[in-house]
């Protein structure tokens, strides 16, 4: 079973930036595209970054320009720098593979206030 454990999550202002990382054991992470994705109380758990084997990127229009998904290979990590919070960023994330789930790991609450 694949093991994913995400961090860095807390509470932040408005405005503010926080830094979320993964980690991942127990496949080959070099070989898979990566995902972080987000549920919000009362809401489908949606993908809003994913990066791929060779480093591209795609991001939800929801997070455009502010959130930025990198990878380090060696380490086995992938990482989500969050800029220019919003209240609505409040959810749940989460890593994953992209479009090709495993297991989920317990994920990294994350709450914008105003």
């Amino acid at each position: 079973q694949v093991q994913l454990v995400e961090s860095g999550g807390g509470l932040v202002q408005v405005g503010g930036s926080l830094r979320l990382s993964c980690t991942i054991s127990g496949t080959t992470f070099r070989l898979a595209a990566i995902g972080w994705y987000r549920q919000a109380p009362g809401k489908q758990r949606e993908l809003i970054a994913q990066i791929g084997l060779g480093g591209g990127t795609r991001y939800s229009d929801s997070v455009e320009g502010r959130f930025t998904i990198s990878r380090d290979n060696e380490k086995n990590t992938a990482y989500l720098e969050m800029n220019s919070l919003k209240p609505e960023d409040t959810a749940r994330y989460y890593c994953n593979r992209a479009h090709a789930e495993w297991n989920w790991g317990q994920g990294t609450q994350v709450t914008v206030s105003s």
